[in-house]
């Protein structure tokens, strides 16, 4: 996943208007409020390009998780100093303990399956202080998801050409979307497509997976752009 449109992330989240300020300067705010301990330090899984991660090292120490090479370096060209880590959200483990950790942006969407999800939870409660903080940002569930619809982004500057469309598709409990993009820069223009798969998982399955790995689950209906936030405190006496 991302790896040929990883180049072009940034500038196509920042066509849609993805306001990173604002959802990191959100998440400090909710971390305050749920937190039974100061948070003085982050662990951003799924960090991809480190978009948060610029926006939230001002108020704390931070880290980064990320699979994919690509996405990694670009996060690490933007946080020089900062560590950040390869790993899988299924299993990593950094050997370390942080008062938060984040998974925002629908990331965990890519869970592979329920059981997928169950190892995620552990993973982030593993990482996790006594009275800090767990925060996943989800992706839709099955009945949000709208099977069929047709999206675009178009980026269009001097230095850059772009179009991603795909049409939501769903095969079980995955949503499907081929992502095409025709891109252009004054080297060429190069068309191809890329596939993410993620799982549609239910309220109560986020609920059930934090409650299973020791986490007490809340649930925040807004959200940061409107998905919502699970929001998981480890207890004290953990």
């Amino acid at each position: 996943m991302y790896e040929r449109s990883a180049a072009v992330y940034d500038a196509i989240y920042e066509a849609i208007g993805k306001d990173y300020e604002y959802e990191a300067a959100r998440v400090v705010a909710v971390l305050a409020e749920h937190s039974l301990i100061p948070v003085d330090s982050i662990l951003d899984v799924a960090c991809g390009t480190g978009g948060h991660l610029v926006h939230l090292k001002d108020a704390c120490r931070v880290e980064g998780v990320e699979l994919n090479p690509a996405m990694l370096s670009l996060a690490r060209a933007k946080l020089p100093g900062i560590p950040m880590h390869v790993g899988d959200m299924h299993n990593f483990d950094l050997g370390k303990t942080f008062d938060a950790v984040i998974c925002l942006f629908s990331a965990i969407g890519y869970a592979r399956g329920v059981e997928g999800l169950y190892q995620c939870m552990a993973s982030f409660c593993h990482h996790i202080n006594p009275g800090g903080v767990v925060l996943v940002e989800p992706w839709l569930s099955p009945e949000v998801y709208t099977s069929g619809s047709l999206h675009a982004t178009t980026v269009d500057r001097q230095d850059l050409k772009l179009t991603r469309m795909n049409i939501s598709e769903q095969e079980g409990r995955t949503s499907v979307m081929d992502m095409h993009h025709l891109v252009g820069t004054p080297e060429g223009i190069e068309y191809f497509v890329e596939r993410h798969e993620l799982m549609l998982f239910t309220h109560e399955e986020y609920l059930a997976s934090m409650g299973a790995v020791g986490l007490m689950p809340d649930f925040d209906e807004e959200g940061l752009i409107g998905r919502g936030l699970y929001i998981g405190r480890k207890p004290l006496s953990a």
